[in-house]
Parts: structure tokens; C-alpha cells; sequence
């Protein structure tokens, strides 16, 4: 079990409020960012002190009030929007991508990301056209009712306001160090929530960064869709093993709280994943040749299906699917084509 060393932010998250901005480590801030409309409230935006200036770890939602909010942040840990010299980003979703041209523009800094997501830029938040189309035919193959397929396709597209773009000045590779005086942090590819997920440690004060790769209290969502890699899950679950050679004093997420024992969050993450690749073995057994959709509506969630909006709908079909290939890779299941695609459990 997790040490919960974020006292004040789980606090606030049991009361449903912002936590507040805090100092976590001599030279390092933690600035909350609100996300309009989502279960999440926040992001965690990491305020690094250099000599100059400050940088960024992620940078929150492009809307007036993370503006305002990380604005604020920025002022409170004693520097000021124009201060801000880089923005190294975890990966590409909105509340972490978001905001990354709007500094830069207010700032000049110079904003980092993996390449593999760099490379998702323009065909996710520009010329979407071509993604919607491929979202829809997969949707149709998984077995998504005809009527659902066009909100479903189109469910992400409304976050595209959300995100001002910037392509990468810098492309942070695997093993690559950041560049920012004073501190030492390393990059860390850790592909499964999306292509290009990095998380940053430093060795000397014993951190890990982790981004949304590794959470205090949720798993990640990690789903099969036309922007991902062939075996989503499979690059988590090896991702996740990868850090095991690290030993942080403390793990600063994106999301809920800080936390140490980064040990015992792994076992727990694998963990849920086993079981929830063991239900659908059994469901498999249950009901032969059912869809990915079905077989998503047939799992337990978080919440009653009907409370779940369209885009986390999507999500978790797409999440379903990730498992479901990641069993056909081990040769648990096998599939059979067709629109919808029926699975069936591996004969061998």
C-alpha cells in the first residue's frame, strides 16, 4: 500500500476543492490547475526554480480560468509567466498539452515532447478529418451500434479548444537529459496511455515525475484506437516494469496526490490489470463470439453506464479493445473479422 505524503492535497480531494499551491521541495512548486467538466478537477503543473527563470512540467487546459490559475501559481512560487524558459511535456492530451502554446507565446519558452506524440500533433488537434474517419470505422468494428458511431467518433473533438499548438522545439528522447540548469532530471519513455509518454527523474533529489503513467489512486486510462500503437496494454505493463529499477523518495504525479512506495503502486497497477484481463477471459467463456462493444457493456465501471458521457464511452471501448488485443498476443483469444469483429477464447 501507498504512503500518501501529499497530506493537503488529499485533503482537498476528499472535499472536492482545489488543493492548494504548494512548495514541495526546496525549488519546486506544485501549481493545481483546473480541468472544466471532468472527474479529474485538476492537473498538477510542476513549477521547477532554475537560475534564470522557471520551467514547467505540463502545462493544463487552454481556458481563461487555467490561465488565470496557473498564472497565479507561477506569481505564488515567486516568478512570472515571462520567467518561464521551458515546458516539458508529458504527453499530448489537452490538460497537460493544452496550455503549451499560450506560454510559449506569452514567454518564448521553448516546449519539449517525446517524438512519437509529436508526430500525432496536427492529425489530432489540426487536420482531424482523417482520424475521425478511422475512429468511426473502429468503432464500427467494434460492434458500436450504428446510431452511437458518429457522437462516438466525433466525442473528442469538441477538446481541440482546448489546446493551444505548439510543436516541439525540443524532442526528448528515452534516456535523454533535460536541459535545465540546476537540475538533472531524465527522461523516461513510457509508452501505454499514449505513444509519446514520458515521465522525468532526478536522481539527486530522488523524484520521479510520473505524469498520468502512474497514479496515486486511479489507473490510467489505456486504450486501442487510431492514434495508439499496436499493443497499448503490452507497452504499459512493460513501461510500468521498466520503473522498477527506480527507488524515488517521493512520486509527483499529474493528477490526485503525491505519494512514495512507487513499488507497491506498481504491483497494484499490474495487478488491476491482471484481474481485469482474467474477467474478460471469463466472459469470453461465457459468451462466445461477442463483440468488443457487448463485452464492454457486460464489465464493471467506475459508474453506471448511463452516467458515462460519450468521450469516456469511447474510452472505455477503446480500453476493452487494448485488453482484448493484448490476450490475442498471448494467445488467449483469437478474433474473428468481420464488422463487428467477434472474439472468441483461444482454443490452444
Amino acid at each position: 500500500m501507498i504512503q500518501i505524503t501529499g497530506t493537503a492535497q488529499k485533503e482537498a480531494w476528499d472535499r472536492q476543492v482545489l488543493p492548494p499551491v504548494e512548495k514541495v521541495r526546496p525549488g519546486l512548486w506544485s501549481v493545481p490547475v483546473p480541468i472544466p467538466d471532468n472527474p479529474l478537477r485538476y492537473v498538477l503543473v510542476y513549477v521547477l526554480e532554475l537560475d534564470n527563470g522557471v520551467a514547467l512540467v505540463d502545462a493544463g487546459w487552454n481556458t481563461d480560468e487555467a490561465w488565470k490559475a496557473l498564472n497565479d501559481g507561477i506569481d505564488e512560487a515567486g516568478g512570472t509567466m515571462a520567467d518561464v524558459e521551458a515546458v516539458i511535456v508529458t504527453h499530448i492530451h489537452p490538460d497537460h498539452f493544452g496550455l503549451a502554446g499560450r506560454v510559449r507565446e506569452a514567454s518564448g519558452a521553448w516546449v519539449g515532447l517525446h517524438p512519437a506524440d509529436a508526430a500525432l500533433l496536427r492529425g489530432r488537434y489540426v487536420e482531424t478529418d482523417d482520424l475521425v474517419a478511422r475512429m468511426s470505422d473502429l468503432l464500427a468494428v467494434a460492434g458500436v451500434p450504428a446510431d452511437k458511431q458518429p457522437d462516438l467518433a466525433h466525442a473528442s473533438m469538441d477538446l481541440r479548444s482546448r489546446v493551444s499548438m505548439a510543436e516541439p522545439d525540443v524532442l526528448l528522447e528515452d534516456g535523454d537529459p533535460v536541459d535545465l540548469a540546476g537540475w538533472d532530471l531524465r527522461t523516461i519513455w513510457t509508452p501505454g496511455h499514449s505513444p509519446g509518454h514520458i515521465c522525468f527523474y532526478s536522481d539527486d533529489r530522488q523524484l520521479l515525475l510520473s505524469g498520468d503513467h502512474v497514479l496515486p489512486r486511479i489507473t490510467p486510462n489505456i486504450a486501442y484506437h487510431s492514434q495508439q500503437h499496436a499493443n497499448p496494454l503490452g507497452d504499459y505493463l512493460e513501461s510500468l516494469d521498466r520503473l522498477r529499477v527506480l527507488d524515488p523518495e517521493e512520486v509527483l504525479p499529474a493528477h490526485e496526490y503525491r505519494f512514495a512506495d512507487l513499488a507497491a503502486r506498481l504491483d497494484e497497477l499490474e495487478g488491476h490489470h491482471a484481474e481485469r484481463l482474467a474477467a474478460i477471459e471469463a466472459a469470453l467463456e461465457k459468451t462466445p463470439g461477442i463483440s468488443c462493444w457487448d463485452l464492454t457493456l457486460s464489465l464493471s465501471w467506475s459508474r453506471p453506464w448511463e452516467e458515462i458521457p460519450a468521450f469516456m464511452q469511447r474510452a472505455a471501448n477503446g480500453e476493452t479493445l487494448a485488453h482484448l488485443v493484448l490476450l490475442e498476443v498471448r494467445g488467449r483469444v483469437r478474433r474473428e473479422p468481420g464488422v463487428p469483429a467477434r472474439f472468441y477464447r483461444s482454443e490452444g
